[in-house]
């Protein structure tokens, strides 16, 4: 075995497994970043694209963090748009069409260049645990390693079998291997298992597509990135497509489901239920007999094109005729069929919010090993997990995301606290405090907690510092200064707003909705003229939500208040009279951390909160010495 030579090692260098290695690596860890095919780190398994509804908001926050993702995806970004700019500013999110070799290259650079990681092409075969702790990982090539902590990044590999129609094929994903002997190992260790699927649709040509016949989404435009902190040079950008499903397409579904993989009943996997198959759409939503589909650029020097929302498990020829019966696909080419994946995965309710094993000391799982989806989600698991097991090493506390600060908070206390019966997707009605979780203040949000914890250098947090501080400058000016009717009037008439006959502060002017903020600044000139698009956006959701703001500030409060009672690790819910016998029992399972956790817990009612913290108070009280 080699000694010393690493402390933590990562399993999978997807997502997930890239940010857990720059995460440990940044607070000085000796990583071994394991992987069967290192041509492949950060690799999009299914579409090529970053961001969209909340994982948009989670993509920046793993900027603020100081992670790898948005700047991997600025670097191969085609297409940008900001999602739902119809509706309010809670809701806004990013999403980014990316090149998906272009992504690969930056994300492998940015990888292969940080100090402390090691990539080792290698299958783990199995992790061994000496008395409940980590002591090594054991791979088919070089090693053992020694190391005191693993962060388990595997995706979809353990036990993996890829299906399309009746065949079977032991598969991580199209091309490699299934990781079998890990899973064996990881049953072994008594971690619960869960069997869950996905699926992903065919890739086809896109020279053999009628474009005349579908409907054109062009981006947004270059302006955008999603990282804070590292600016790049933008690449051309390529349109995305609209098309639909016919009459046609259903009937070739409905009339061959016998023949699927999902209802001919070979998946044994429980599937996502928001993103469907093609194969679900029609059955469990009949009455939606069209279905909207798009086509998305693969990259700028591929004629391959995403089908986006023809998911299936069908034959490949009955998916030849399937793709042909979409509208502006008559002539298509499938350069890829679709297929479903089954594939092991462990009940995150047996982690910490730490996303540490509480069954292995030094295990620590990320991403679809802990039963959620998506390559957003997977990254800020693998951000947090590689924190905390570079944490455990220095055996230093745990750092633990709140919900009421970060989407990743959100994320996690949701798969850790209430379980996952289907691969987990983020969404921003998930999240009870987005108005102040939005996509563009992640960076005001996050930075202190990552340059705490070691994550952001200080040169980048000070960047933010100085922003936070021209933000607040700029809202105690709008505060102050009062300007009169002479002034602003002719500013007024020229928007069609109401005139004045006194004097206003500048905040009360800017509050109305018809005044834009820039063109007002504008007008103003001055201090307000050289700020830059970040900060104003940031004053203009604090003078224009002010109420809304407050009042959800208010609400932060007490829920900081309540995760901040802390649960006894090994207390035990049998003694605790006030209770219920069916809530003593969902308190045991869960071990709830937080009496915030515990109020989450599915089933839990606010009189068992209550009763809870009587009980609690009682605890304390009976281990405080007398005259304390």
């Amino acid at each position: 075995m080699t000694e010393d030579k690493f402390t933590v090692a990562v399993i999978g260098a997807g997502h997930a497994g890239c940010e857990a290695a720059r995460a440990a690596a940044e607070l000085g860890e000796k990583v071994v970043l394991v992987t069967s095919r290192p041509e492949t780190i950060g690799q999009m398994s299914c579409n090529p694209a970053i961001g969209g509804v909340a994982k948009g908001q989670l993509v920046r926050e793993i900027d603020a963090l100081g992670g790898l993702m948005a700047r991997a995806t600025d670097s191969a970004s085609i297409q940008f748009r900001l999602l739902n700019t119809s509706k309010g500013p809670a809701v806004r999110s990013p999403r980014s069409q990316s090149d998906r070799r272009l992504y690969v290259q930056a994300m492998r650079s940015l990888v292969e260049g940080l100090p402390n990681v090691t990539v080792h092409r290698a299958n783990a075969l199995g992790i061994e645990v000496h008395a409940g702790r980590v002591r090594a990982v054991h791979l088919d090539r070089g090693g053992p390693f020694a190391v005191r902590a693993v962060v388990l990044a595997a995706g979809t590999f353990l036990a993996g079998l890829i299906r399309v129609g009746d065949k079977e094929l032991s598969a991580g994903r199209a091309g490699d291997a299934a990781s079998v002997a890990l899973a064996n190992c990881l049953k072994s260790l008594g971690l619960p298992v869960l069997r869950f699927k996905t699926g992903t649709p065919p890739r086809i040509d896109g020279r053999t597509v009628d474009y005349s016949a579908l409907a054109e989404q062009p981006g947004e435009g270059t302006d955008y990135r999603f990282s804070y902190f590292y600016p790049c040079t933008p690449l051309p950008q390529k349109s995305c497509w609209q098309t639909r499903t016919t009459l046609l397409t259903r009937r070739l579904v409905l009339d061959n489901l016998g023949r699927s993989s999902l209802y001919g009943g070979y998946v044994k996997g429980t599937g996502p239920r928001y993103c469907p198959s093609i194969e679900d759409k029609f059955v469990k939503f009949p009455d939606r007999t069209i279905q909207h589909l798009f086509l998305e650029p693969e990259g700028l020097d591929t004629r391959e094109m995403y089908l986006n929302g023809l998911s299936n498990s069908l034959p490949f020829e009955i998916q030849v005729e399937l793709v042909q019966s979409v509208e502006g696909l008559g002539r298509c080419e499938i350069l890829k069929p679709g297929y479903a994946i089954e594939y092991d995965c462990y009940d995150p309710r047996e982690l910490t919010l730490g996303l540490q094993s509480r069954r292995v000391a030094g295990l620590f799982l990320a991403g679809q090993v802990n039963g959620t989806s998506g390559y957003e989600e997977a990254a800020g698991q693998g951000l947090a997990a590689g924190l905390n097991a570079a944490r455990f090493v220095r055996d230093q506390e745990e750092v633990t995301f709140e919900r009421s600060a970060s989407y990743l908070g959100v994320l996690i206390d949701d798969i850790v606290t209430g379980g996952v019966d289907e691969p987990y997707r983020l969404f921003s009605s998930r999240a009870e405090f987005r108005l102040s979780l939005r996509q563009d203040n992640a960076d005001l949000r996050l930075s202190p907690l990552a340059h705490q914890a070691g994550l952001l250098p200080t040169e980048l947090f000070q960047r933010v510092e100085e922003k936070r501080e021209r933000i607040a400058r700029s809202i105690e000016t709008l505060h102050k200064v009062r300007v009169g009717p002479e002034r602003i009037n002719p500013f007024l008439d020229r928007i069609g707003s109401a005139r004045t006959d006194s004097g206003l502060t500048l905040e009360k002017i800017l509050r109305r909705p018809e005044v834009k903020i820039g063109e007002f600044f504008e007008f103003l000139g001055g201090e307000f003229a050289g700020l830059s698009a970040e900060v104003v956006a940031q004053v203009e959701m604090e003078v224009k939500y002010a109420g809304y703001m407050e009042r959800e500030r208010a609400r932060v409060v007490e829920a900081v208040r309540s995760e901040k009672v802390k649960i006894p690790a090994g207390v035990d819910y049998s003694k605790f009279t006030g209770l219920s016998t069916e809530s003593r029992e969902r308190l045991a399972r869960h071990r709830p951390a937080t009496l915030g956790q515990a109020s989450r817990i599915p089933g839990l009612r606010p009189g068992d909160i209550t009763a809870l913290m009587i009980e609690l108070g009682r605890l304390r009280q009976a281990s405080t010495p007398s005259g304390e």
